[in-house]
């Protein structure tokens, strides 16, 4: 029996337009078999909850996806059994989740009827004020990182008269015709799931790279950069794969929300991933495309010291929303502190066992 395989992605991610949330992806509504959205307070075990449940399906063999908390990523957001369409996922703010199909795919479990609200009471104060200072850092860092995505962009705009649109769309050409080479368009068109590879978090850019990109037979790395984005060609892909029928995993740029960083196409075992040095996957790859090649190398000492004075104003930028989130972290810990003392754990451990004990009783019903 092969070993179990865990997948870490981030459903949600602080970007330049505030905390941009893909969670509504973590498993599709229409798909799902089952899908238990946690409530409750900070500090109550819902990313024990997730963390405990998914290791219980682990051992019985089951492949796991992870999706970590952008604000600490060691802290579990949510979890999806891929096997058994199962997910459970944290529904609390800043990503708001309530059932869409209560009964038949949704339910909620919350973890606040396992709390001494007598004791929750007497900290009341300390809960308002530590509450309205995490969010105070929140939105600072939301503000610098606003900042630093219109410096991303004007960088990125600097550069654009260099680039050779003729080499770089021969590029994107030959790359679509290599990966759907004899294959028919579909009267069926592909499905697309969106999610975060990487972060912006309290400790400075994170991501899972590997985990999502070793299971795919061809790698192709996309070599961009700022002034010759790979956007463009990532899009191409993207939308082609769908017109020939094969459903994709988009991963994006939490720096540039709307540009993919990686893309799967699991039915044909193949994976793309950009790198630069913002996101650069430690990976081996199969393939590598260098869209430097098509910035005119003679033009680009004329706007060098242009796009370094923006490189290093960004760069400043992004590690003053860093240091704001390291701030909101260590506020949430102390916003924890004050509700874990009133929690009975014990009886959260019994809800995950029977949580787990009646999902495995459903898998067997549906599999006789």
């Amino acid at each position: 029996m092969n070993k179990p395989y865990i997948k870490r992605v981030f459903p949600g991610g602080n970007t330049p337009q505030g905390f941009y949330s893909f969670y509504d992806f973590i498993l599709s509504k229409e798909e799902g078999e089952k899908l238990i959205i946690l409530k409750g307070g900070p500090g109550v075990g819902k990313s024990s909850f997730i963390k405990k449940l998914g290791q219980k399906f682990l051992d019985l063999g089951y492949d796991l996806e992870y999706h970590h908390c952008s604000s600490d990523p060691k802290s579990m957001d949510g979890l999806v059994i891929p096997a058994l369409k199962i997910g459970i996922i944290d529904g609390t703010a800043p990503h708001m989740i309530d059932p869409i199909y209560p009964g038949a795919i949704d339910e909620i479990l919350y973890l606040g009827d396992f709390w001494d609200e007598k004791g929750l009471k007497e900290n009341k104060k300390d809960i308002i004020r530590i509450k309205k200072q995490t969010s105070g850092f929140f939105q600072t860092a939301y503000r610098y990182l606003k900042a630093a995505g219109i410096i991303y962009e004007n960088w990125a705009l600097t550069g654009l008269p260099l680039i050779s649109w003729g080499e770089y769309h021969l590029k994107t050409d030959s790359l679509v015709k290599e990966i759907f080479k004899d294959i028919p368009i579909s009267l069926t068109p592909g499905k697309r799931r969106h999610l975060f590879g990487s972060a912006i978090t309290p400790e400075g850019l994170t991501d899972f790279l590997p985990s999502i990109l070793e299971q795919s037979t061809i790698i192709y790395r996309i070599i961009d950069q700022p002034t010759i984005s790979a956007q463009s060609l990532m899009n191409t892909i993207a939308k082609e794969a769908m017109i020939h029928g094969f459903s994709i995993e988009s991963y994006h740029s939490p720096i540039v929300v709307d540009k993919i960083e990686d893309l799967l196409i699991p039915d044909l075992g193949i994976a793309l991933t950009v790198s630069n040095p913002y996101h650069k996957a430690d990976i081996t790859p199969t393939y590598t495309i260098d869209l430097t090649t098509c910035i005119n190398a003679e033009e680009l000492p004329y706007i060098q010291a242009e796009l370094e004075e923006d490189q290093k104003l960004f760069e400043e930028l992004l590690n003053k929303s860093i240091h704001c989130l390291k701030k909101a972290k260590a506020s949430h810990h102390e916003l924890e502190r004050c509700y874990i003392p009133y929690m009975n754990f014990s009886l959260v451990d019994e809800l995950i066992e029977k949580t787990f004990q009646r999902l495995v009783e459903t898998i067997k019903v549906r599999d006789r």
